[in-house]
């Protein structure tokens, strides 16, 4: 997808920012559309075909985490997260409603524009480049890297993009730490390295997903302080 293809729905309550971040991505060959609050974004959301939604979370009469909350329940559309609410709880909260970044205002312009096109990336499919085997199998889990596939006790498990990402490249190197950058550079993207609160959020995501306990993990295990590692 072109960006002069690419519908973005910008939602903050400030006339100002919501007029800077347009003019910006105007000029980059996107289509805007704007909203002051949570309620004007959800009607816009439903009249318009978006492709991405960057909100603020501090609005009047909807705010942004009931926002993400409720588009959430009918759409997967990408959702960065423009806030001056800089706490860890803050990020991890949105995360976890589902948004997909979370920018700390003030921002600059290429910092956005950057994460904008590290979200569309990880948005979409990618066709799987490994030249060493087409299946990953462990145990009980097995993941077909062409058909993008993971089966559980051979039951079709529904994972995210980012999601999927993030269990192969963990399963490629069971056995091994890997740093908390290491993931989120090879993952999420160049842009990333100290985002930690995102791993938390996606590893306890996988962790639902594929382990029979997962206050107990036996298959995505943490090393405190360090990173991650699969249990081979």
């Amino acid at each position: 997808m072109t960006t002069a293809q690419m519908v973005v729905l910008v939602v903050d309550d400030e006339r100002p920012l919501r007029d800077f971040v347009r003019r910006n991505l105007d000029i980059r060959g996107y289509q805007v559309r704007m909203a002051g609050n949570g309620l004007e974004a959800l009607a816009e959301f439903r009249q318009s075909n978006i492709d991405l939604v960057v909100l603020d979370l501090m609005m009047p009469h909807m705010d942004g985490l009931e926002t993400i909350r409720r588009i959430r329940q009918t759409s997967d559309v990408p959702i960065i997260v423009l806030s001056a609410m800089d706490e860890e709880d803050d990020k991890i909260r949105a995360l976890q409603l589902g948004a997909d970044d979370y920018l700390t205002k003030p921002f600059g312009v290429g910092e956005l524009l950057a994460r904008i096109d590290a979200v569309m990336r990880r948005a979409q499919w990618r066709p799987w480049t490994s030249t060493t085997t087409s299946r990953l199998i462990h145990d009980r889990l097995t993941v077909d890297l062409e058909r993008h596939q993971v089966l559980l006790n051979n039951d079709p498990l529904e994972l995210t993009p980012i999601e999927f990402e993030l269990l192969v490249y963990l399963m490629e190197n069971a056995g091994k730490v890997l740093t908390h950058r290491a993931i989120l550079q090879h993952v999420w993207g160049e842009e990333y390295g100290q985002e930690s609160e995102y791993l938390r959020v996606y590893i306890g995501r996988l962790r639902q997903k594929i382990e029979d306990d997962p206050a107990h993990p036996r298959y995505l295990v943490t090393e405190r302080g360090v990173g991650y590692l699969f249990n081979a």
